[in-house]
C-alpha cells in the first residue's frame, strides 16, 4: 500500500475506485453519523510480527478490511494494540541531575568539528503542523522547531542558513544520534528515563500537556466521555504510548508512523480520538477545524530538549548557549508568538536545568 499525505482537502480512498479517490467536503465528517471505530474481536491476528515490539503487537494491517468498519485502509504500517497491554516503563518522577551549562568558550572552540564543516545536520520532522513542516507552497521547512535549528546554526556561523536538515522518523531518533547520522535533534524529542540512558539534552525549550483530540461532534470532554472499546490512535516510538497504556488501559491503541496519519484515522472513523501533546494537537487542529481539544490532561508534563549524542559536551553547551540567548533577547517569545500563540495558552520558556559541575 503506498504511502499517503493528507492535506488540507479531505481526501480519502474507497476499494473499487480510482487512485485518485473522492474529495469530500469538510462539512461530511461532522455530519456522519458513524461511531467512533472499536478494534475487531472476531480476527486472530495474534501472532503477528512487530520489528520493535512482537510481543505486545497483537494485529496488523495485513488484513485492514477486518479493521476498519469505515471502509478505509489504514495507514501504512499501522498497528492495533488489543487493551489492557501494560506500558512498558511505569510512570515515575523523572530523576535528570539536568544538562550541561554554557561555558565562555567560542562556537568554533566547543564545535570545531561541525564549525569547520560549515553546516550542521539537524534531524526534524517534515510533516508537524505549525513545529516543524514543509510548506506546501514553497517546499521550505518551516515551523517553532525549525526555527530554534536555524538559530543555533546562526550562533555557530552567523548565519541561520547553515543548516543541513534529515527527516527523522519518532522511533528513529534516538538511533540517529547514536549512529552519528545526524548532530543534533529538534523533533518534540521529550526527556525521559530511557533515553537519558542513551543521548544527552539540552536544557528544555519548550513544555507541553498530554490531551486527547476528538470530532467536534462527538459529545467527549475526556477518556470517561469515550464509547466503550474505542480505538485511541498514539504516534509509535513516543513516550505518549506508554501514557495511553496507562491512562486508558480498557481501550485498544492504533500505533501509527506519524501523527499526521492519527489524524487521517480520526478523519476516517478508524479511532475514537487522538492521544498526544498539546503542541501537537494544536497543529492538528489547524488543520483540521472540525476537531477540538479536550481540557483534560493526562500523565506527567512533557519538556522538549534539544536531542545530543553522547560524548558531544561542547556541542550541548553550545546548543544551551542559544536556548539562553533567545531567552533573555525576546526571540523565543516571537517564536511562540508566530506558532504556537494563536492556538494554545501562553506559557514562558521551561525553567533552565542545569547539573552541579566541580
Amino acid at each position: 500500500m503506498a504511502a499517503r499525505t493528507w492535506r488540507f482537502s479531505r481526501t480519502v480512498r474507497h476499494r473499487g475506485l480510482t487512485a485518485a479517490g473522492i474529495v469530500v467536503a469538510l462539512a461530511t465528517f461532522s455530519a456522519c453519523t458513524s461511531p467512533p471505530q472499536t478494534a475487531p474481536t472476531s480476527t486472530d491476528l495474534t501472532n503477528s510480527p512487530s520489528r520493535k515490539d512482537a510481543k505486545r503487537n497483537v494485529e496488523t494491517n495485513k488484513d485492514s478490511d477486518a479493521l476498519n468498519r469505515a471502509g478505509f485502509p489504514l495507514p501504512p504500517e499501522a498497528r492495533l494494540d488489543r487493551a489492557g497491554i501494560p506500558p512498558a516503563q511505569e510512570e515515575a518522577t523523572l530523576s535528570w541531575a539536568g544538562s550541561l551549562r554554557p561555558d565562555n568558550a567560542t562556537a568554533e572552540e566547543r564545535v570545531p568539528e561541525i564549525f569547520k564543516r560549515g553546516r550542521i545536520i539537524v534531524g526534524v520532522d517534515q510533516a508537524q503542523n505549525l513545529l516543524s513542516f514543509r510548506d506546501t507552497t514553497t517546499g521550505e521547512l518551516k515551523g517553532f522547531e525549525v526555527d530554534l535549528a536555524r538559530e543555533i546554526s546562526r550562533d555557530i556561523f552567523g548565519d541561520p542558513n547553515r543548516v543541513d536538515f534529515r527527516f527523522v522518523e519518532s522511533s528513529m531518533r534516538t538511533e540517529f544520534l547514536e549512529n552519528n547520522d545526524v548532530d543534533i535533534v529538534v523533533r518534540t524529542m521529550s526527556v525521559t528515563k530511557e533515553r537519558l540512558d542513551k543521548v544527552q539534552f539540552s536544557t528544555p525549550y519548550l513544555s507541553s500537556s498530554v490531551r486527547l483530540m476528538v470530532p467536534k461532534s462527538q459529545d467527549v470532554d475526556g477518556l470517561a466521555g469515550l464509547e466503550p472499546g474505542a480505538t485511541i490512535c498514539v504516534a509509535g516510538g513516543t513516550s505518549v504510548l506508554d501514557v495511553a497504556r496507562r491512562e486508558a488501559p480498557t481501550h485498544p491503541i492504533l500505533r501509527t508512523r506519524t501523527w499526521p496519519d492519527c489524524l487521517m484515522a480520526l478523519q476516517q472513523f478508524q479511532v475514537g480520538a487522538i492521544m498526544s501533546d498539546e503542541t501537537i494537537l494544536a497543529g492538528s487542529a489547524v488543520q483540521d477545524p472540525l476537531t477540538r481539544i479536550s481540557e483534560e490532561s493526562y500523565g506527567a508534563e512533557q519538556i522538549y530538549a534539544v536531542g545530543i549524542a553522547k560524548g558531544n559536551d561542547g556541542l550541548v553547551r553550545q546548543v544551551n548557549s542559544t536556548i539562553e540567548r533567545i531567552r533573555s533577547d525576546g526571540t523565543w517569545d516571537t517564536m511562540f508568538s508566530t506558532w504556537l500563540g494563536p492556538h494554545i495558552a501562553n506559557r514562558p520558556t521551561p525553567p533552565a536545568r542545569y547539573r552541579e559541575e566541580d
